[in-house]
């Protein structure tokens, strides 16, 4: 499975990795930008540079191992490949957006400014055999791109070798059940989600999903029993006040 490897202390952010991002991809620039600047994730951003505690990370979609968005898109647009990226299909998008609702990176933006709007998140250059345009437009080595095992091997080795520059710990092997976006870093990274048992979004809500049909006879049925309950009772009621009617009139006969 492929992935790639930021090491937040390499980055320089000098934003190549985002300029050469928007060029292969084709993506609207504001002709007002003289150069490029750190700013969020949009719908013509689909990697940014963000800085973070004095330092400068990447930003981008992370290609979850189990993606919460392919599971929340109802019509498949989409799906997780063998390699590993996340790739959206753009004429099966009904425009529902429960993907961005899903994504625990919030890392999936959508064409706002767009009078025919879709989701636009980066698909790790799938269709590039030589790999993410962005790997390689870095000057500082500080993205890797290569099979995920591979990866992981090189960020633990230049964490026992270099013990004092790095947390002991590779962002992205495991949180939300592990991604194809894997991050050394010496500082903390808050984007990165803390869920119980390191588990994927997907596995902790399909119990809650299997679940859902047999939560909803359920209610359905106490609310049908409720109103048998309430209608027999305003029948009875009903049936009361007509014999006290009845019994009244006979009264008043006599």
């Amino acid at each position: 499975m492929k992935a790639i490897l930021h090491d937040v202390t390499r980055c320089t952010g000098c934003m190549r990795c985002v300029e050469a991002c928007v060029a292969d991809n084709k993506l609207m620039v504001d002709p007002r930008e003289a150069r490029f600047t750190r700013g969020p994730l949009s719908g013509e951003r689909y990697t940014t540079i963000e800085e973070i505690n004095g330092r400068f990370v990447r930003r981008q979609c992370v290609h979850c191992l189990e993606p919460s968005c392919v599971s929340a898109c109802l019509v498949g647009a989409l799906t997780k490949t063998p390699e590993g990226p996340v790739v959206y299909d753009a004429s099966k998008c009904i425009g529902c957006r429960y993907c961005m609702l899903s994504c625990p990176y919030t890392a999936i933006r959508y064409q706002w400014k767009s009078a025919l709007p879709f989701i636009r998140k980066c698909d790790l250059c799938y269709d590039r055999p030589e790999g993410p345009v962005c790997v390689g437009a870095c000057p500082h080595q500080a993205t890797l791109f290569g099979e995920r095992e591979e990866l992981l091997a090189v960020a633990r080795e230049r964490i026992r070798k270099e013990p004092d520059r790095y947390i002991d710990h590779v962002f992205g092997e495991r949180e939300a059940g592990g991604a194809s976006v894997l991050y050394l870093s010496d500082i903390p990274l808050p984007f990165m989600p803390e869920t119980p048992r390191e588990a994927s979004i997907p596995e902790l809500t399909l119990p809650l999903a299997k679940a859902t049909p047999f939560m909803g006879l359920g209610v359905a049925s106490i609310l049908v029993g409720t109103s048998f309950v309430i209608a027999r009772r305003n029948r009875l009621a009903e049936e009361r006040a007509r014999n006290a009617g009845n019994e009244g009139g006979n009264g008043s006969e006599s």
